[in-house]
């Protein structure tokens, strides 16, 4: 396992809860892809961010991600991560969506250091909403 990239990952996970949003925007590459919920996503660190200020009001500014068990997947510079998203808030049980989740991440090491290029915290779930497309 990579611990560098398990350590990213707990970083990420405390700026969202902080609600540090332009920290955040630091463990992501430029031309990163955020899945906001299925068949919705933000591309670039931009709309990524606002992203994250939507869900955290939509979670009343109480979400609290971390991770569980994660299985790594590495090859050069990318990174595969799966790992059991657990995802806590006050209202979570007005969500319509999973608070425990399958989630795959890719990394990707740019410039010397590993970056997330890909965010996806519904994992394979994806599969589940993609109807015939």
């Amino acid at each position: 396992m990579n611990l560098e990239i398990k350590e990213l990952i707990a970083q990420a996970d405390r700026a969202i809860k902080e609600e540090r949003f332009d920290d955040l925007m630091k463990f992501y590459t430029d031309d990163a892809l955020l899945v906001i919920r299925p068949r919705q996503t933000a591309c670039g660190k931009k709309e990524i961010k606002e992203a994250f200020i939507k869900i955290a009001a939509y979670f009343k500014n109480s979400v609290v991600p971390t991770q569980g068990k994660m299985i790594m997947l590495e090859t050069a510079d990318t990174v595969l991560v799966l790992s059991q998203t657990l995802l806590d808030a006050k209202n979570k049980a007005e969500s319509n969506y999973s608070m425990d989740r399958r989630a795959t991440y890719v990394y990707r090491k740019v410039e010397g250091r590993w970056l997330c290029a890909i965010d996806n915290s519904y994992g394979t779930s994806l599969i589940d909403h993609a109807g015939n497309e």
